[in-house]
């Protein structure tokens, strides 16, 4: 899940409204490979908000005042309210690699839901992590994350001690369940093929897994949720804004200008910019110039989850 300006970098952003921020850094000391990003959104002084969440065929694992959750892949946008006084923390993993996290639940049984961590991981791991987690707010973590800068290394230095050092705790916990865990390399190799700008036919991308049609479906739809057409169309959604997010094609005057559609179209892989409009509106709900100028205006992402 993503936030209307969808996409996770491999380096540290922020961003900040009012009184609310949001910053995300790449994984720690959880693989990379699997892990997109590891991030934290404080709004301790602002008034609530609801924020935009758009699909992105990813699974978080969330902490907040709710507690240890799960939030599944979603099928269409939605709202979530960000509570004034909200703190939240939180890893996300990639397309097809949230078995790391949930063993052999297919995430199929995960979409658009957003679950107590107990109930994908039984009670004792959960109640364990949240002592963790809980230990971390009260004594703060010896080795700082803060040391890559930005929106971490501010807070820290202002003695927040707050999701920063729970972002830390749940970055070790998912690293320490790579040791025994064996991901699906058919699924990471379909994965990356649907995410590329060029056309991609099923029955080849099978053939060259070694698979039928029908087992790189369901292999798929296991460890992503998604069928690999809607991971797909999903992906593509997601290069668009990006691509809108780091000023792909050509802009109009005025800073936060909205790029070209029709280079954002022929960039992100659509058949024209018609299409990139259908397809941005499926997936957000909201039109092409409201969705990719909030991108391009505001880089960065706010996570799934708050409640």
């Amino acid at each position: 899940m993503s936030s209307s300006s969808a996409g996770s970098s491999s380096t540290s952003s922020t961003f900040s409204t009012g009184s609310s921020a949001y910053a995300e850094r790449p994984p720690g000391a959880a693989p990379g490979r699997q892990v997109a990003c590891v991030w934290v959104l404080r709004n301790v002084a602002g008034p609530a908000y609801g924020q935009l969440v758009v699909p992105d065929g990813c699974v978080d694992l969330v902490w907040s005042a709710a507690g240890l959750e799960v939030v599944g892949p979603d099928r269409a946008p939605r709202t979530v309210p960000v509570p004034g006084g909200a703190e939240l923390a939180g890893v996300r993993f990639r397309p097809g690699a949230a078995g790391l996290l949930l063993g052999a639940m297919p995430v199929r049984e995960l979409c658009d839901l957003q679950v107590p961590l107990a109930e994908v991981v039984g009670a004792g791991v959960a109640e364990r992590l949240g002592e963790r987690c809980a230990e971390g707010l009260a004594e703060g973590l010896g080795e700082r994350v803060g040391e890559r800068g930005g929106e971490w290394e501010g807070r820290r230095r202002a003695g927040a001690r707050g999701p920063a050092e729970v972002a830390a705790v749940l970055d070790a916990f998912v690293a320490s369940r790579v040791p025994g865990w064996a991901p699906d390399r058919a699924v990471e190799r379909a994965a990356a093929a649907l995410g590329r700008p060029e056309a991609v036919r099923l029955p080849d991308l099978a053939a060259e897994l070694g698979l039928s049609e029908r087992q790189l479906r369901r292999r798929v739809t296991d460890a992503v949720g998604y069928g690999p057409k809607t991971l797909q169309a999903v992906l593509r959604f997601r290069r668009a804004v990006a691509r809108a997010r780091s000023g792909g094609g050509e802009r109009g005057e005025g800073a936060g200008a909205v790029p070209g559609l029709a280079a954002v179209a022929a960039q992100a892989g659509y058949a024209d910019q018609a299409h990139l409009t259908r397809e941005v509106r499926r997936w957000s709900g909201v039109s092409p110039t409201v969705l990719l100028g909030r991108a391009a205006a505001r880089p960065g992402q706010t996570p799934p989850g708050a409640s």
